[in-house]
């Protein structure tokens, strides 16, 4: 079976949707699993385990250069590229216009079927036409987990029982985080004290100010960590994460801004911590991919849609209007704590 998966953008959306890659590639050993994505996350989606090929488009970039020739070239090498294979399914589990388009352009089999969702989900993007332009639009629960949303769709449209156990099988290159990491700290600290010093990412960066946690938090929890022996990383993506992340991290006594990472880059990185804390963005959801201790913040009620699922050791803690330093340090002593305690099970 070829099965073609579109699933361009964001961050969160993207991760989100990898345990659906991995339910198909056990119901149906041996299947051919093709990922269309935007160019930013293919480099993520070429580390989730078992798939055949990651088909980059770049939608975003070619809509503003329609008419120039490199724009014309790159739209066709990726149609050749989309059109290589013939599929027997293609699932778009975005609903909206640009993955649609996708969708239509794949090549199907004698026997192939396009999919899309039927609905909208809660808090989830979706343009009602698209489930005309697809061959069947496949209902799903309006109020559910965005990783049980494409999960449950995949299983709906391929006909298959859902697996109990959640898998992402997103691979972090050990070896190469390993060296990358102790490159960057050795920059800041003597070589001896730091390696002995376990190290918790902070990815406290979002696109909403309205997710922040406030910068006098950070720094107490810092220093609790510090208190416990922790180094404390901070991950950023723009200048302004950037400025905070150093503004935090200069007042503590153990403490390492991480150069900016491309997302592989910084998925070994966060692959050689002991743990993360972060607030509710997409990095935070490649933590959880990881299967890391993790503890996320939240200032909305809407962890039941992007929180961590059934892990004992990933915890989500939400206050209005933003959850305390207590809560969230209890949070991780208790997340650490049960993660130390399945890996002495193992």
């Amino acid at each position: 079976m070829n099965v073609l998966i579109v699933k361009l953008s964001t961050l969160g959306d993207v991760v989100h949707a990898m345990p659906a890659a991995q339910d198909i590639l056990h119901a149906f050993p041996g299947a051919l699993v093709d990922w269309v994505v935007e160019p930013d996350f293919a480099p993520l989606v070429r580390r989730c385990a078992g798939l055949h090929r990651v088909i980059e488009c770049d939608l975003k970039r070619w809509r503003e250069t329609v008419f120039t020739a490199d724009t014309r070239n790159a739209w066709r090498a990726f149609s050749s590229d989309l059109q290589y294979e013939c599929y027997d399914a293609v699932l778009d589990l975005q609903g909206i216009s640009k993955s649609s388009l996708v969708a239509k352009m794949a090549r199907l089999g004698a026997d192939g079927l396009r999919y899309t969702l039927a609905n909208q989900t809660e808090g989830v993007a979706f343009e009602a036409p698209t489930r005309w332009i697809a061959d069947v639009a496949v209902p799903v629960e309006s109020h559910l987990h965005a990783v049980d949303q494409s999960r449950v769709m995949c299983a709906r449209s391929l006909v298959y029982a859902l697996p109990e156990n959640v898998s992402f099988g997103l691979l972090a290159h050990a070896d190469k985080a390993r060296r990358a990491t102790k490159t960057i700290v050795n920059q800041f600290f003597d070589v001896g004290h730091v390696e002995a010093n376990p190290i918790v990412a902070f990815l406290h960066g979002s696109t909403r100010a309205d997710k922040s946690w406030p910068e006098a938090h950070w720094l107490e929890l810092g220093h609790r960590l510090n208190d416990l022996g922790y180094t404390v990383a901070f991950a950023h993506g723009n200048d302004d994460e950037q400025w905070r992340s150093e503004s935090i991290a200069n007042r503590l006594n153990q403490a390492v801004v991480w150069p900016r990472m491309a997302l592989g880059a910084l998925t070994d990185a966060l692959g050689e911590c002991v743990g993360v804390i972060g607030v509710d963005n997409g990095t935070s959801q490649i933590a959880t991919a990881l299967d890391l201790p993790l503890v996320k913040i939240y200032n909305f009620d809407t962890v039941w849609r992007t929180g961590p699922q059934n892990r004992d050791h990933q915890l989500s803690v939400f206050a209005d209007p933003t959850p305390s330093v207590n809560a969230v340090w209890n949070a991780w002593m208790q997340a650490s704590a049960l993660a130390a305690l399945r890996d002495s099970a193992h």
